[in-house]
């Protein structure tokens, strides 16, 4: 064998979200470009802000000799001083720059929290729908995935929850606005969460709880992504500029640590030290100072919000179900048949392009993200009343 066992075996298992995705590339072969209704990958269309290029193009001109070189492996200390600020307002929280790390995406900040945390075989609770890839994240480093069922509304189960803590559980993970569903979870649960953790806490066990936050400032009608950092002591934030400035190319984000975690200053050792060793050795110097620019900057969400409403519209009218997203930029779609895949399947000969519910831990439902030009979803809707209809 060429490749590790367990390697071959993710790549058997590998994420649906791929799969739909070289699954488009043929149908657009077939029958077009314009006449594939490609709903299958979260990609960030939106161009950045304007503030962005003028960002760059300042730093492009007068970048200082060394601008590029090495620095500390947490990022540029100035960095680090304007994320944590910004970090503080959000989280009403005082968040010491020395509690930042800057990081490779989201992705990045959380295998680096996770090879920090985790012994062989310590647990990390995770609630369905949730974005795949954290299993991947959480075997990288001998960590064990436990999965519990969300409420019927995709809020967070408490009780679920509680009743999967272990003398093995190391770390909750969350992800609000969650993809797939674009549940935000509301603030009563967190503080319910909290007060479950801290209980354990009392008892000589620490939970982290870690909050995984790329779609934070993606959210509608008014509704705020509440702290965790105001709301429990043992707790980390990851997050990206994937969506907020509509980057996801360029690999940049950073974690943030609650000052009062238990040895903190190991925490961060720890954590600094796995950002290098991990092989990212540091975020990409010129992204970081950009985003130290940008920390009040997001894309205008409102095309987001339209598009939304559309799909939402078009796909109630043709008689489907589903709870409306708060954020990010997915609709959780209910299947109208209980095999989600065999649906999906089905959309296809209609060339309209999903993932299965199955793919996040949701069976008997399927993804739409909406992140695609309003002609697609326009076009799309009488495919999809066609495909009900043709269904029976």
């Amino acid at each position: 064998m060429s490749i590790a066992g367990h390697i071959k075996e993710s790549i058997e298992k590998s994420s649906w979200i791929r799969k739909m995705f070289e699954e488009g590339i043929k149908l657009k072969a077939q029958f077009g470009h314009e006449n594939v209704y490609d709903f299958s990958l979260g990609n960030p269309d939106l161009d950045p802000p304007e503030k962005f290029f003028e960002v760059l193009k300042d730093f492009a001109h007068k970048a200082a000799k060394g601008a590029h070189g090495y620095m500390p492996n947490a990022g540029f200390p100035s960095v680090c001083k304007a994320i944590a600020a910004k970090v503080s307002a959000e989280e009403n929280v005082v968040v010491p720059e020395k509690n930042i790390i800057m990081t490779c995406g989201a992705a990045g900040g959380l295998n680096t929290v996770l090879k920090a945390i985790l012994n062989p075989g310590d647990e990390v609770i995770v609630s369905k729908p949730y974005f795949v890839e954290y299993n991947f994240y959480i075997t990288n480093h001998n960590g064990v995935p436990k999965l519990v069922d969300t409420n019927p509304d995709f809020s967070l189960n408490i009780d679920n929850i509680h009743k999967a803590i272990s003398a093995k559980t190391r770390a909750v993970l969350i992800n609000s606005p969650n993809n797939p569903t674009g549940r935000i979870y509301p603030e009563q649960q967190i503080k319910e969460l909290a007060a479950v953790l801290e209980g354990f806490r009392k008892k000589g066990q620490i939970i982290y709880l870690i909050s995984d936050e790329p779609y934070r400032e993606i959210v509608y009608d008014n509704v705020k992504v509440p702290g965790i950092l105001c709301n429990y002591s043992q707790s980390i934030v990851v997050n990206s500029y994937s969506k907020s400035l509509s980057i996801p190319g360029e690999r940049i984000g950073f974690i943030a640590a609650n000052p009062a975690c238990d040895y903190i200053d190991q925490l961060m050792a720890g954590m600094i030290l796995c950002n290098r060793i991990l092989g990212y050795v540091n975020a990409p110097a010129l992204m970081q100072r950009i985003v130290a620019e940008l920390t009040d900057v997001t894309v205008d969400i409102t095309p987001y919000r339209r598009r939304r409403d559309l799909l939402a519209e078009g796909l109630k009218s043709a008689g489907y179900t589903f709870p409306m997203p708060e954020g990010a930029f997915y609709i959780f779609c209910k299947s109208p048949i209980p095999d989600d895949v065999a649906f999906v399947q089905h959309l296809q000969k209609f060339n309209i392009l999903a993932v299965p519910g199955s793919g996040f831990g949701g069976p008997g439902y399927f993804r739409m993200a909406y992140c695609v030009p309003e002609d697609v979803i326009k076009r799309s809707i009488p495919k999809f009343r066609e495909a009900l209809e043709k269904l029976g």
